[in-house]
């Protein structure tokens, strides 16, 4: 009898038929629409293997459920949707993502600074609505972001990408880590500081550390208070990093200048949500690695994780084993 690997979202054909000679694969059969977590635990059961996304909250009653279970690959960089400590008392080897999309997500985050900087989503609707009725001197005008100061609060892979293309634009570039990061220091002249410095100096502030414990709620009234009113915050990390309300009221009243968001705490975030009824707010739906590329890259790696540890043979990309 062949092993069960359980997919808990429609993917392309394409990238599981090389599992198919191996083993039995069963999937979600939507693209869309998340699996009901019931739905879920019952088809672990069965399953010798998960191919899950970030959307899944793999937590101790699916692991527990899963009493064939040997692999978990998470097709994200982030594993904070998945209980680590849980998995590693079972035995079950958690795989992730990384490196793939380093680029992509680095492209986005930098595309969200450049687009809350220069008020492209404000203009493009602008035009669209029939408001452009004549050039003027400040129609719409922004903030140059060449020969500014960079804050990037994370300085892992995609943080030393994001600040590559900031030492493009000639940016200042300073970071926060849990530990300082040599190679970036010399390569790019990245300054490390502590977070409250790193806030006070910084035109844009781009979030790229990962959620846990500590990181959870970093960004709350009294970090945006130590900010620039000129200061563009960027998210493209995760969503609860960052107190929402907090968030709001600070763009709201002017205590910063404008945000580019591609997370949120609750995602899909609800159409209502005071941060969307703001003009300087530019919102995207969770897209960091969203190229083609990118994600049949990450999907690839998924399934040669699976394969991997199915086969007796250490991942590629483990986080717990």
């Amino acid at each position: 009898m062949k092993p069960t690997i359980f997919i808990t979202r429609k993917i392309p054909e394409d990238v599981i038929a090389p599992l198919k000679e191996s083993y039995d694969v069963k999937m979600w059969d939507q693209e869309d629409v998340p699996i009901p977590h019931a739905t879920l635990i019952e088809e672990v059961k069965h399953a010798d293997a998960l191919f899950t996304m970030l959307s899944e909250n793999i937590n101790q009653e699916v692991l527990a459920a899963g009493k064939k279970l040997k692999v978990v690959a998470n097709m994200a960089v982030g594993y904070d949707n998945i209980d680590v400590a849980a998995a590693a008392e079972l035995g079950i080897t958690i795989t992730n993502t990384p490196d793939v999309l380093t680029e992509s997500t680095a492209d986005l985050a930098f595309s969200l600074l450049l687009t809350a900087a220069r008020r492209m989503v404000e203009a493009s609707e602008f035009v669209k609505n029939g408001d452009w009725k004549s050039w003027s001197p400040l129609l719409l005008a922004g903030q140059d972001v060449h020969h500014k100061t960079i804050g990037i609060v994370g300085m892992g892979s995609i943080g030393k990408v994001v600040a590559k293309r900031a030492a493009g634009f000639d940016m200042n570039i300073l970071y926060y880590n849990r530990s300082r990061k040599p190679d970036a220091e010399a390569e790019l002249g990245a300054v490390y500081t502590d977070f409250e410095d790193l806030l006070s100096q910084s035109d844009f502030v781009v979030c790229l550390t990962p959620l846990t414990e500590e990181t959870k709620n970093m960004f709350t009234k009294e970090a945006f208070q130590k900010m620039k009113r000129t200061a563009v915050f960027v998210n493209a990390s995760r969503g609860p990093i960052v107190n929402e309300e907090d968030l709001a009221e600070a763009l709201k009243t002017g205590e910063i200048a404008a945000a580019g968001l591609d997370v949120f705490v609750n995602e899909p975030i609800s159409a209502d949500h005071p941060l969307l009824m703001l003009n300087n707010v530019v919102a995207m739906p969770h897209i960091g690695s969203a190229t083609k590329e990118t994600r049949y890259d990450m999907m690839k790696l998924c399934v040669k994780n699976i394969d991997a540890v199915l086969s007796g043979k250490d991942p590629i990309t483990a986080v717990t084993h």
